[in-house]
């Protein structure tokens, strides 16, 4: 009975160190004394950080579109020859593990075959060590005073593009524009359109 209450104790511990996981991070800073209410019009940088010499990438039409319905919902206008703001994406996926400790216990015992008794030993205590190799990308928007040259926004959302994620790219790349821009300057006069 004893054994069967520690083994759930220590389940419960690591299910409880399994909560406490990174979770995906929003930071976002602005340049200060910037009315971002008088730029009426956005652009993309040329070239944008996710093409390719001389092409562009899936990825970068998953985040055109999900930067549009932001923008979008927020008033602003594209124009491709002449606008207020120019926006430039990167993602980036890099290796991290995670790990884990918990407490474990052994109990020896001794006995004799041909004789008389049994014994049992002291408990020795250890601890079980997991590690958790994984793949986890960020995500992080440019808003650039195209007249000016000048970055004045940057958000980085942390630990949301998961392989696992990227299974579906599209909506991925939304949820995790959408994230980023809860802390842009100016609010959603609209609901962003879905995809």
């Amino acid at each position: 009975m004893k054994s069967l209450l520690l083994k759930a104790v220590l389940f419960g511990s690591v299910l409880s160190l399994a909560g406490c996981a990174s979770q995906p991070s929003i930071s976002s800073q602005s340049r200060p004394n910037v009315d971002f209410t008088s730029y009426k019009t956005y652009g993309w940088v040329n070239p944008l950080a996710t093409d390719k010499v001389g092409y562009s990438t899936m990825i970068t039409g998953h985040f055109k579109n999900a930067v549009q319905n932001e923008m979008a919902a927020r008033g602003y206008v594209y124009d491709a020859n002449n606008p207020d703001l120019q926006v430039n994406f990167y993602s980036n996926i890099e290796n991290r593990s995670e790990t884990y400790s918990s407490p474990s216990m052994s109990v020896g015992y001794y006995g004799y075959r041909g004789g008389f008794g049994y014994g049992l030993g002291i408990p020795v205590y250890g601890s079980d060590v997991e590690t958790r190799n994984y793949k986890v990308g960020s995500v992080s928007l440019d808003i650039v005073d195209t007249k000016r040259k000048e970055l004045i926004w940057e958000g980085v959302l942390e630990g949301t593009l998961s392989k696992k994620a990227m299974e579906n790219p599209g909506a991925a790349i939304q949820y995790a524009v959408s994230q980023i821009y809860t802390r842009y300057p100016v609010a959603a006069r609209t609901a962003a359109p879905a995809q």
